[in-house]
C-alpha cells in the first residue's frame, strides 16, 4: 500500500466527515461504538491533530490497531516514553491520557492509551 494513498486529500476529506459523524449527538452513539476522534501535538511541527481510529478495551487501557503502520505516521508520536492524547467526546466528555506506541516483533503497530484517573 502507498504511504502517499494515506496522506491524500480524499483520506483527509474522509477523516474530517468520519469526525463530524462520531462527534454528532446522536449519530455519535450509533457510529461512534469502537471509534472514537484522537487529538494529539505533532512532535515535530508542534501542529494539533485530529483523527477517527478504532479501539478495543483492555483492562483499564485502550488499545489502538494501526492498520499499515508503515503507510502512516501519526503513531510515530507515541513511540519510546509517549506522549499527551486527548479522546474527543468519549463518553460523553473529552479524557485525556498518555499513550505509547509498540511495534511487535511482525511489524503489527499498536497505540496503548492510559487514561487519566482524576477526570
Amino acid at each position: 500500500m502507498s504511504p502517499r494513498l494515506f496522506d491524500s486529500p480524499i483520506v483527509r476529506l474522509v477523516n474530517g466527515a468520519a469526525v463530524l459523524l462520531i462527534n454528532a449527538p446522536v449519530i455519535g452513539r450509533l457510529v461512534g461504538r469502537g471509534l472514537v476522534v484522537i487529538r494529539y501535538v505533532g512532535r515535530r511541527s508542534g501542529t494539533t491533530f485530529e483523527i477517527p481510529v478504532g479501539y478495543r478495551r483492555s483492562g483499564g487501557d485502550l488499545v489502538i490497531g494501526v492498520t499499515a503502520p508503515d503507510a502512516k505516521n501519526w503513531w510515530r508520536n507515541f513511540l519510546g516514553e509517549g506522549a499527551p492524547i486527548t479522546l474527543v467526546n468519549f463518553n460523553g466528555r473529552d479524557r485525556d491520557g498518555h499513550a505509547v506506541a509498540n511495534r511487535d516483533a511482525r511489524g503489527r503497530v499498536s497505540v496503548t492509551v492510559r487514561l487519566d484517573d482524576r477526570q
